[in-house]
């Protein structure tokens, strides 16, 4: 990533799920820019705080917690505040896509995936619209999967058509309050955790075959498009879905 948004240093950024796979790497994108960055995860995410203060001089603040405890996110957001100032940008990161055979989920099974994967971004998103700075910038991770319809991810693929739904519905809200709100659909990333469970040799060649850049994503495919997004760069854009995949869907 070389692109240089000038107006994110010293920033406030909150990043959910900033401490591993495509957060993790969003986060060192706006540490590289000068932003002050916080992020919740529930894993320790020690030795990545440590990694990125001896790279980049400064530490993001990890605030370790579930964001499906909704009330546990957003004192995690107020903490952001009181160490970094009011809210410039939120990105909308956590999500776990398993798959489930339709026939086999259960209500429970239902609820659990809604609640990461839908749920808590709402109430990250309604959280952030009390403590934001003027014009700030709300950025919501989706996934082509809504696009594709992908099979064996009905949970996960109507959460993100949600997520589209969703963000639509608050930039016409909140746009009089000068917040921005748009959505990011990667397509896919290979985080290491797609690499364990998933990333077969056969489903990497099916899926290449799919895109039109070919080359397989990593997370710091991701960093440009989410800068541009929490920059003033893209300061008329709102209620907008981009689709960073390498060319499998069309948005237009």
């Amino acid at each position: 990533m070389n692109a240089t948004f000038h107006d994110l240093k010293d920033t406030s950024v909150f990043v959910t799920g900033g401490g591993n796979g495509i957060g993790a790497a969003l986060t060192e994108g706006f540490l590289a820019q000068g932003a002050k960055v916080a992020f919740i995860g529930r894993s320790d995410a020690s030795d990545f705080v440590a990694k990125m203060a001896d790279k980049h001089r400064a530490a993001p603040l990890f605030i370790q917690g579930d964001i499906t405890d909704i009330d546990a996110l957003q004192f995690a957001m107020d903490q952001a505040v009181a160490a970094h100032g009011p809210l410039n940008a939120l990105v909308n990161n956590a999500a776990n896509d398993m798959r489930y055979d339709a026939m086999q989920i259960t209500e429970e099974i239902w609820d659990s995936q809604q609640a990461i994967n839908f749920k808590a971004y709402f109430f990250a998103c309604q959280k952030a619209a009390q403590v934001m700075a003027p014009k700030g910038s709300i950025i919501n991770y989706s996934s082509i999967t809504y696009m594709m319809g992908a099979a064996g991810l009905a949970p996960y693929v109507s959460a993100n058509a949600g997520i589209m739904g969703m963000t639509r519905a608050l930039a016409r809200e909140w746009g009089p309050k000068g917040i921005r709100v748009n959505a990011i659909a990667p397509g896919w990333v290979l985080t290491e955790k797609q690499e364990t469970m998933w990333a077969t040799p056969e489903a990497k060649a099916a899926f290449l075959q799919k895109q039109c850049l070919q080359e397989f994503m990593q997370p710091e495919d991701l960093i440009g498009g989410t800068l541009f997004l929490a920059s003033s760069a893209s300061a008329m854009m709102t209620g907008q879905t981009i689709a960073i995949d390498a060319g499998v869907v069309g948005t237009g």
